[in-house]
């Protein structure tokens, strides 16, 4: 069932971008066509794969492309799937893409850490997520810019963690705005509770 879902989505992400490449390119020769959104579109199908953004190499240069444009505070593009008519925006409704940055108030507890002068600040170790929903439902969770574990990874270099919650997901879902509160919490249990050796 697994496997059948990989060659599915690959399926899917691999004809979509090469629509998209199709309609690029009628758009350059017809600029009446042209679509100022088919690289959100691009981005949101790559974002939506369960085995991570930069899977295929047909994602590669969407999303690295949108890592670049959101390390300089550019804003997220926008994929208006709508645009195909009543029926086309029946059928997307609810389906969407957003970045949230990171910070200890909105983090993954694994990627939260003490830093700072002498450790005293809790930073997340992800420059920031973007949610995923297709049909009003969160379908992916990617975390970006995890490498090195210090909230930014080196330029031109990205590492995502890629949580997936579509049909099948085994995976928890939980609030990345109460991450620090349960990280403290279990910091202060370990620490009053023999983990962290007493004084």
């Amino acid at each position: 069932m697994k496997r059948d879902l990989h060659h599915v989505m690959q399926r899917v992400v691999q004809q979509s971008l090469l629509a998209l490449g199709l309609m690029t390119a009628c758009s350059v020769l017809t600029p009446t066509l042209a679509h100022a959104d088919d690289w959100g579109c691009q981005v949101l199908l790559c974002l939506a794969n369960p085995g991570g953004p930069e899977q295929y190499s047909e994602c590669v240069p969407p999303i690295e492309r949108l890592w670049s444009a959101l390390r300089h505070g550019d804003p997220f593009p926008t994929c208006d799937f709508g645009s195909g008519g009543a029926e086309g925006s029946q059928a997307n409704a609810g389906t969407s893409a957003s970045n949230t940055f990171a910070s200890a108030g909105y983090c993954r507890e694994d990627l939260l850490h003490c830093g700072g002068p002498e450790d005293s600040e809790l930073l997340c170790g992800a420059a920031g997520a973007i949610n995923v929903e297709i049909n009003g439902q969160l379908y992916t969770r990617v975390w970006w810019d995890t490498g090195g574990g210090v909230g930014v990874a080196a330029p031109g270099e990205s590492s995502t963690l890629t949580e997936y919650y579509g049909a099948g997901s085994t995976q928890m879902r939980y609030d990345p705005t109460q991450a620090a509160r349960e990280f403290l919490e279990q910091q202060y249990r370990w620490n009053n509770e023999g983990g962290g050796g007493g004084q």
